[in-house]
């Protein structure tokens, strides 16, 4: 039976992941913490996460689960590098400074960050690999639409595809965010373009045109119980790795 901790209990993604760990055999929450006073969610009483330190170790979970924001987080892997819990992290927007504290923290447990935990990304970012590689000529525009609270922009899946372009280019492309006024479009410059509105869960499209022809790549997300499944994927696989930085992927 696999303890899971999970942060951000009262928000959108904290409560998929409780509700599924609950549902998922094999799998047990032993703690769960909020910021801000929540009632029970799915039957668990939520804790103050100013007591994080105190209650992994008075409830020794395997593994951590996190969608919060970028500075809790950032404390929340802190904590568990010193209790020695492996944590999953789904939040994204993370500062340099704040990437190096994981990096530390993965120096005592197993970390793994992700900026999109559904299968399908990883499937995408595949493609998209390919397809770039496939087609090196070709005018790249990556455009990503999120919920109207999503805070960071562009998106990290957006960053992540972005990266992914550059990782099969001779060269990093130049990203150009938006376009306005006269701005012609540069030899190997990706466009990138976030949009947020309504309840979108999450779509990411690659446009590729070239040679009088244009390819879509899409990835459409139509519940968030998607991004949860896939961390607890995770975290089932991390518990017991080494300490190290993992990604998504490894575990596919």
């Amino acid at each position: 039976m696999i303890q899971v901790a999970v942060t951000g209990a009262g928000g959108h993604m904290g409560r998929e992941v409780i509700e599924a760990a609950t549902d998922r055999q094999g799998m047990e929450v032993v703690l769960a913490i909020n910021r801000t006073d929540v009632g029970p969610v799915a039957g668990h009483t939520v804790e103050d996460e100013a007591e994080l330190p105190r209650l992994l170790d008075d409830r020794d979970p395997d593994v951590l689960v996190d969608f919060t924001l970028p500075d809790p987080s950032t404390r929340y892997v802190e904590a568990c590098a010193d209790a020695g819990v492996a944590a999953v992290i789904g939040t994204t927007g993370f500062s340099e400074s704040q990437l190096e504290v994981i990096a530390d923290a993965a120096e005592s447990v197993p970390v793994l960050r992700a900026s999109n935990f559904a299968r399908g990304v990883m499937a995408l970012r595949r493609v998209i690999r390919e397809a770039v590689e496939t087609l090196p000529e070709y005018d790249i525009e990556l455009t990503e639409t999120h919920h109207n609270r999503k805070r960071d922009a562009p998106s990290g899946t957006a960053l992540t595809i972005l990266d992914d372009i550059d990782s099969v280019r001779d060269e990093a492309a130049d990203r150009v965010h938006g376009r306005e006024g006269e701005q012609p479009r540069e030899d190997g410059e990706v466009g990138v373009h976030a949009r947020r509105a309504g309840d979108v869960t999450g779509e990411h499209e690659l446009l590729l045109a070239g040679n009088h022809e244009i390819l879509t790549l899409t990835h459409r997300a139509e519940s968030r119980g998607v991004f949860a499944a896939g961390a607890l994927d995770a975290a089932d696989w991390l518990v017991g790795r080494p300490a190290g930085e993992y990604d998504f992927e490894d575990t596919i």
